[in-house]
């Protein structure tokens, strides 16, 4: 109960710093930008693409409401399929969320990584490096400062992106009137679920390369390589699998790749079943207990 009862006392604490700090300000400016420039260029892309339709179907002989109308929503079908790898239940589950939130959410899985190393790389460098950490260790366990710090951050970052994705939504409310406040309401929990469930166990590698050097930039730097080599991981892994598919070939040892990578798991995120749902989540589980034990590790065999 010691342990419990010190990490939520050093949470709090570094949470009330967080939040008092000007960080999570520009942070949260950072986040607002990024996914507000992105809504901006999918929205101006769907209007191009629903002018360029209307001038091909006037020329074709007219095109009435109903003959628009229906082709809006194959090109959404088509959209809809290539966001969700044509799973069938996903697009049916999906059916009612504009493609705008859909796209957003992908681009935001894939600078969310970065975002996480940009909010947490100083977490425990910045308190090793001037040895300032030694203070905090003379009073509490190694380990309740870990998670304490740990934690502090994930509720910054839950909070961050329960505030933009509210946003996110409200936009595609008022750009959709036929979205309703019960889809609105259910949808916005599993999309906030699916960022948090993703976002954690990116949390967690923060807190592994903050504890493994005393320079927050050394710590931000590699972080940053980490995520590229999980990124390419992912990506040689895919290729490799879709490539010895298509020629027909058993496919090789490299596919394995991409079950090494976080990355990988984030399709099933928003998936309606709850075991497909359960298999991302256990496997982004388990890639943060790894990265926090391995942070826990070097933080003990640390001389502070």
């Amino acid at each position: 109960m010691d342990g419990l009862k010190e990490t939520l006392v050093i949470w709090s604490a570094e949470l009330r710093r967080a939040v008092r700090s000007g960080r999570a300000v520009v942070l949260l400016g950072l986040y607002s930008m990024f996914s507000a420039l992105v809504l901006l260029v999918v929205g101006w892309l769907a209007r191009e693409v629903r002018t360029a339709v209307n001038q091909k179907l006037a020329e074709a002989g007219g095109a009435d409401a109903d003959t628009s109308a229906r082709f809006a929503e194959e090109m959404r079908k088509g959209v809809l399929g290539f966001l969700t790898s044509n799973d069938t239940a996903m697009m049916e589950a999906l059916a009612q969320v504009p493609i705008e939130v859909l796209l957003v959410f992908k681009v935001t899985l894939f600078f969310l990584p970065a975002y996480v190393a940009l909010m947490g790389f100083d977490q425990i460098s910045g308190e090793v490096g001037p040895r300032s950490m030694r203070y905090l260790t003379v009073r509490a366990r190694r380990s309740s400062v870990l998670l304490g710090k740990f934690l502090s951050q994930a509720a910054l970052l839950v909070g961050l992106v329960l505030v933009i994705d509210l946003a996110i939504f409200i936009y595609a409310r008022i750009a959709n009137p036929d979205f309703g406040f019960a889809a609105l309401s259910l949808n916005l929990l599993k999309f906030w679920m699916a960022a948090i469930v993703f976002s954690l166990s990116y949390v967690a590698l923060t807190t592994l390369c903050s504890s493994l050097f005393r320079s927050p930039a050394v710590s931000l730097v590699f972080n940053f390589i980490l995520l590229f080599v999980f990124w390419l991981m992912d990506t040689v892994g895919r290729a490799s699998s879709a490539v010895d598919a298509a020629s027909g070939q058993q496919e090789g040892a490299l596919r394995f790749l991409r079950y090494l990578s976080p990355s990988y798991y984030a399709g099933d995120l928003l998936h309606p079943s709850f075991t497909e749902f359960g298999v991302s989540g256990a496997a982004y589980a388990g890639f943060a207990t790894i990265f926090l034990l391995g942070a826990y590790g070097a933080l003990r065999a640390r001389d502070l």
